[in-house]
């Protein structure tokens, strides 16, 4: 199988490249026409950044499970279309094919339709990284539900949070999950979360674990005997409802520089096509290879590079449920050589941490297999690109240091595995469609090479989010009101002398913690939850594992006596609410915070102090109390 819009070579990058910029629509029509269309588009083009309005498309009817299973279940129904990993490295690798994924889909999503799913509804998953995760999304696809998959490691606050803003009607989990050596039990976590869900019905739940669990009569269904149900009547096969291109397919719910988390919503038609050009041409996709993403489904990245990207390309997707520690952090080098991987798609955070462990968990592991490496999640350091590079792929295999966002759909800039150059710690260059610009604080565009701004595109792509649930206003604020016809992506970049790009952080007050955003509001807002709390401020700080680690000045009511237990529990107040990921990894205790007379908190300071940076902090005249910096700098941990 060969893809005909992928990238053969550098000269025909920069002509792709040119022939999307000069005629989007004659360049995004061809490459559509790739897939399984219902109806074809009326209008492959219309937008507004100001409203914002982008339709790509216009006026197509099609089901993207066609587009991932049907056509594949047909010319390929042998072929493996997920290998699932387990956590336990005794428990058995399930391989699923196409044949098979196609059956499982449609038996699921009759269990759906059985407990009164429709098209239109939302629906929660909350599940391990089991193939049923993945057989659950494509089955809401099937029937034209909108599925929100939240990541298994969120608080049953978080998840409440998600399921009131989309209405869920239907949450789909298991009994637990393992991750490493705990045991965590999901269902449980629901439980708690939907008694402030009045608008769930139904909760089906997957028994992964054989932990015991309450059931609610009438409410809550097994898995595994509603699938029994159809299979008793035969249901082998359901039909695929034909979407709007601009029908919703999912909504992803992100932190964002406001306490509460959006739902950026992703439709059918332009998201499948980036998630497919970007998979196949950002990897350079190969018939038959094995790709191996690391992220977990709950993440944007899993949703494009783990189910959709791999799927509508026929390829062959890897699924791991567990940590790239357990049972040893030679875990990952065992599954690329158990399955000969052939292309690997990591974290910064998790390359990091396994350098640690030096090349003792390397040592005796087959990798020859492995001929393409990735980074997603955050810019790479130069140290642990040249780990990754050395140690994992051999000096042979090309890293692609892929850089976009959960609103983005997939990946925007990046070099194509050995096509374009790499360039260790740069994204490079935008893929075809992309049109980044570099601006000033005023917006000014900034010319030239050589040069620094806040990072924007001015076109639309196929893949990039409509709106957030529910408020398309907040939409238009976050995104597109910093600067006039602009998408801002809350990034400052560096274009270099040989025009590649460079992330160089966010800019606004969101962190980047081992990949993962987290608003410093969010944090507060927890933090703020504790009862001895007054106030607090949030930060981000450099972190050698993580990228960015989360530093918390926080003013307290009374003495502290047993400061390391105030802290714990401070801690476990924000695992509570928000989930393990946002806990604080410094916690210093202020009498005040540098603020200015009109009460705005300094976090520029604060940043600067957590990141060492005490002598050169600049003005502090036209703070309230000048003092209290003074105090902040002495005891900084």
């Amino acid at each position: 199988m060969s893809y005909p819009y992928q990238i053969k070579s550098v000269e025909h990058y920069h002509e792709q490249y040119q022939k999307s910029i000069n005629d989007p629509a004659s360049f995004w029509s061809e490459i559509a026409n790739n897939f399984v269309w219902h109806k074809k588009w009326d209008q492959v083009l219309n937008w507004n950044f100001n409203e914002p309005k982008v339709e790509w498309f216009a006026g197509g009817k099609l089901n993207i499970t066609e587009n991932c299973l049907d056509r594949w279940a047909e010319t390929q129904p042998d072929v493996a279309a997920i290998i699932w990993e387990p956590n336990e490295p005794s428990e058995k690798t399930r391989t699923i094919t196409y044949k098979d994924l196609l059956l499982h889909v449609c038996q699921f999503a009759q269990v759906l339709k059985n407990n009164g799913a429709k098209k239109g509804d939302r629906i929660c998953i909350y599940m391990p990284m089991i193939p049923e995760l993945t057989i659950a999304i494509l089955a809401c696809a099937r029937i034209g539900a909108i599925h929100s998959v939240v990541f298994g490691g969120f608080s049953a606050q978080s998840i409440s949070d998600r399921i009131q803003d989309a209405a869920c009607n239907i949450v789909i989990t298991a009994d637990g999950v393992y991750r490493g050596n705990k045991v965590i039990p999901l269902k449980s976590v629901i439980d708690e979360a939907l008694k402030t869900c009045p608008s769930v019905e139904k909760t089906i739940v997957y028994n992964r674990l054989q932990l015991s669990v309450s059931m609610n009569d009438g409410k809550d269904v097994w898995w595994n005997k509603e699938i029994q149900k159809v299979v008793d009547k035969n249901i082998q096969f359901i039909p695929a409802e034909s979407m709007d291109a601009e029908d919703m397919l999912f909504i992803l719910y992100t932190s964002g520089s406001t306490g509460k988390p959006k739902g950026v919503v992703h439709t059918c038609a332009g998201y499948m096509v980036w998630a497919n050009y970007t998979f196949v041409n950002v990897f350079q996709y190969q018939s038959r290879q094995i790709h191996f993403c690391t992220a977990d489904i709950g993440w944007i990245t899993g949703h494009s590079y783990i189910v959709y990207g791999p799927l509508s390309a026929g390829a062959t997707s890897l699924m791991f449920e567990g940590i790239p520690t357990y049972p040893d952090a030679g875990r990952f080098w065992s599954i690329v050589e158990k399955h000969n991987v052939n292309i690997l798609y990591t974290a910064p955070t998790a390359i990091r941490s396994l350098m640690s462990f030096g090349k003792e968990p390397i040592e005796g592991k087959n990798l020859e297999s492995l001929q393409v490496l990735g980074t997603v999640g955050e810019p790479i350091n130069e140290e642990a690109w040249h780990w990754y590079n050395e140690n994992i792929g051999n000096k042979r295999c090309p890293i692609v240091d892929t850089w976009w966002q959960t609103e983005t759909g997939g990946v925007l800039i990046s070099n194509i595995a050995g096509i374009t150059n790499a360039k260790p710690s740069f994204a490079t260059l935008p893929l075809p469609g992309v049109q980044p610009v570099l601006v000033d604080e005023q917006g000014n565009n900034i010319e030239g090479n050589g040069v620094s701004g806040n990072l924007c595109i001015k076109f639309p792509w196929p893949g990039m989010l409509r709106t957030t649930y529910g408020d398309h206003e907040r939409c238009r604020q976050t995104y597109f009101s910093t600067y006039k016809n602009l998408y801002f992506t809350g990034d400052g970049c560096l274009r270099d002398q040989d025009g590649d790009y460079r992330i160089t952080g966010r800019v606004d007050d969101v962190l980047n913690v081992s990949g993962h955003r987290i608003g410093t509001a969010e944090v507060e807002n927890a933090i703020n939850m504790h009862a001895g709390v007054v106030e607090s401020a949030v930060v981000g700080y450099p972190h050698d594992i993580k990228g960015q680690g989360i530093y918390a000045y926080v003013i307290f009511n009374g003495e502290i006596n047993e400061e390391v237990e105030v802290k714990s529990a401070i801690a476990k107040t924000v695992s509570t609410v928000i989930g393990a990921i946002a806990k604080p990894d410094k916690i210093q205790f202020v009498s005040g915070l540098p603020k200015t007379r009109s009460g705005k908190i300094m976090r520029r300071i604060l940043r600067k102090i957590a990141e060492g940076e005490l002598t050169n902090i600049g003005d502090t005249t036209t703070l309230l109390d000048p003092s209290v910096v003074e105090e902040i700098k002495k005891n900084r941990l």
